[in-house]
């Protein structure tokens, strides 16, 4: 090999290390994680912006005066507060929830949001605030005390909802009741009327919408609300996933509401009892 082709590739081979090593430093670079200033770009501008289906009695919806209230605005405004800060309350397409959240429109999603394995893929949860679950809810003198008893039982749910799913997934119940025992309706206040009614023995129902309508309906002493219950969960405050400080303060203050009775008196205000545990 003569000495003008060593050389040429001594360049090339000098040349090649530096692309990789710029390369390399570019990646590193880039690779960096950004800094968490959740909390401070709330702090400066004195708020966070809560987005929520307002339309989800009790825990948030519009009054017919046009104002937004329930369980998890109180809350939020509670948990604010504590933080030293105000909160925005923004409407929003529940269907579009993840992309107000991604796109910095919200700052967390607070509105009986469900914590699921799958969504923790894109969100940041809180603690639990608050759990419910798919209750069983009978006359005040019934003799149906478990959900042993509801075997052969006449039940009343709302169609194509949560209610009737968690009744299927509870194999060893759903079929002690039988399909042909089932009937469903449109709406769950068609499902109390039922059972008020006597035409059916109990209903499924979601334990958050009927402790509300109780309390508001005055009917707490008609009906009663089982222990035992269908498919259980827990409520928390989403938020994006690298908003790590932001989330620690909303965990923080969470706590002091719940230490306080803060949020148990929220409870009795809109439930007509403490659902805090």
């Amino acid at each position: 090999m003569n000495l003008k082709k060593l050389m040429v590739l001594a360049v090339a081979g000098a040349l090649t290390v530096s692309m990789v090593a710029g390369c390399g430093g570019e990646t590193t670079e880039t690779n960096q994680t950004a800094e968490d200033t959740s909390l401070t770009d709330v702090q400066e501008k004195g708020y966070f912006t809560l987005g929520l289906d307002a339309d989800f009695a009790p825990m948030g919806f519009t009054q017919e005066d046009g104002e937004i209230v329930g369980f998890d605005i109180d809350l939020a405004k509670a948990v604010a507060e504590k933080m030293g800060v105000e909160v925005e309350i923004k409407p929003i397409d529940w269907n579009a929830k993840s992309m107000e959240l991604s796109t910095g429109k919200i700052d967390v999603i607070w509105n009986g949001f469900s914590i699921t394995d799958e969504r923790r893929q894109e969100v940041l949860f809180s603690n639990p605030y608050l759990s419910t679950k798919q209750s069983i809810v009978v006359k005040a003198d019934s003799d149906i005390k478990t959900k042993a008893d509801l075997a052969g039982k006449k039940i009343a749910l709302q169609d194509g909802s949560t209610s009737e799913d968690a009744l299927k997934a509870d194999t060893a119940a759903y079929e002690s009741i039988g399909d042909d025992n089932i009937s469903r309706f449109a709406e769950n206040s068609q499902v109390l009327m039922e059972v008020d009614a006597g035409r059916a023995d109990a209903a499924v129902i979601d334990e958050v919408f009927v402790r509300y309508y109780l309390q508001k309906e005055n009917m707490l002493d008609k009906f009663v609300v089982l222990d035992e219950g269908f498919d259980e969960e827990d409520y928390g405050v989403g938020g994006r996933q690298g908003d790590h400080a932001l989330m620690e303060a909303i965990n923080k203050a969470l706590d002091e509401c719940k230490a306080e009775g803060t949020t148990s008196e929220i409870s009795v205000k809109w439930f007509g009892e403490d659902l805090i545990k």
